[in-house]
Order: C-alpha cells, then sequence, then structure tokens
C-alpha cells in the first residue's frame, strides 16, 4: 500500500469518526465552559491542515519541476511557468480554505 493511499484511508477514517460527533444533539442548556474554545481548537486544526497539505502540494511541483528541468534544460522556461500557475492555483484553493476556516470559526 502505497504512502497516498495510507493518508487517504486515514483522512477517511478520522471523518467517519468525527460525523457522529458533529451529528449529536446539543442537549444541555446551561452555556458549557470552555464551548469556544473547543470549537476555535477545530478551526485551527483545520487551517493546520490546509496549510500543511498545500506545502506538500508545492513542495511536490517544485521538486518534480527541478528534477524536469536538470533533464531537459532547453524546455525550462516552459516548466517554469506552468510551475509558477499550478502553485498559484494550489495557493488560491488554499486561501479560499482558510477563509472558509475562519468563518465557520466565528
Amino acid at each position: 500500500m502505497n504512502k497516498s493511499m495510507r493518508i487517504a484511508l486515514l483522512v477517511l477514517a478520522l471523518l467517519s469518526i468525527a460525523a457522529p460527533a458533529l451529528a449529536a444533539d446539543a442537549a444541555p442548556t446551561a452555556p458549557a465552559a470552555g464551548k469556544g474554545v473547543t470549537f476555535l481548537t477545530g478551526t485551527a486544526f483545520g487551517a493546520g491542515l490546509i496549510i500543511l497539505g498545500a506545502g506538500y502540494g508545492i513542495s511536490k511541483i517544485g521538486s518534480a519541476a527541478v528534477e524536469s528541468m536538470a533533464r531537459q534544460p532547453e524546455v525550462a522556461s516552459n516548466i517554469n511557468t506552468a510551475m509558477i500557475i499550478a502553485a498559484a492555483l494550489i495557493e488560491g484553493a488554499t486561501f479560499f480554505g482558510l477563509i472558509v476556516c475562519m468563518t465557520a470559526g466565528s
């Protein structure tokens, strides 16, 4: 089993564990102590996962681009342009995910 399959299974397992907890009814009528802190902790955890995923994706793009430039120096400008566009798309998706985490936390 390769590394990406293991990561996908781990994420699926974490999401399946979290789904019943999110679906539970909030029965207590008195305000729970520390409820806001727990909610913000989840938001920070989600933002951290987004940043880690974006960093991993951009690092894979960079390493593949440098390797292909070393193999074919004559197409280095085309590879560099494609790498910058792909990194910008990943950053855009990252910023969107961070904004969703921030708005969900407030």
